[in-house]
């Protein structure tokens, strides 16, 4: 719990100068598995908190992909698939959404998960 509020209270402090700073990379990072990857070591040096929580966001929701795709992909059934590429591809766009606009908005549902689970991520 303390952690979390850490986190909270870390985000809240950001300026517009970070953000400003952080939105290519946090856009980058929704453009494949491979873009996630290229923000987070090009993030390395600089450290922008606004690009590390997108990157998370990012690597979540790409690793979400391949796991459930995984599983989708047995389905023989048009249905099945086009509703998990909908599912998918709304959330990508949620979350590049809010990288363009400067906002830290986490994906529905799985935000907080994602954040809790790659925290070491851009520290």
């Amino acid at each position: 719990m303390a952690l979390l509020q850490i986190t909270v209270q870390h985000y809240t402090n950001m300026d517009n100068n970070t953000i400003e700073q952080g939105k290519t990379l946090a856009f980058v990072s929704y453009l494949t598995l491979i873009g996630t990857l290229i923000a987070f070591f090009l993030n390395q040096d600089k450290r922008n908190s606004f690009t590390a929580f997108h990157t998370r966001q990012a690597l979540g929701l790409w690793l979400l992909y391949m796991l459930l795709g995984y599983f989708i992909s047995s389905f023989n059934s048009w249905m099945i698939t086009m509703s998990f590429w909908v599912f998918i591809g709304t959330l990508i766009l949620y979350g590049i959404f809010g990288a363009l606009s400067g906002k830290l908005t986490k994906v529905p549902f799985l935000g907080d998960f994602f954040q809790k689970t790659f925290q070491s991520l851009g520290k």
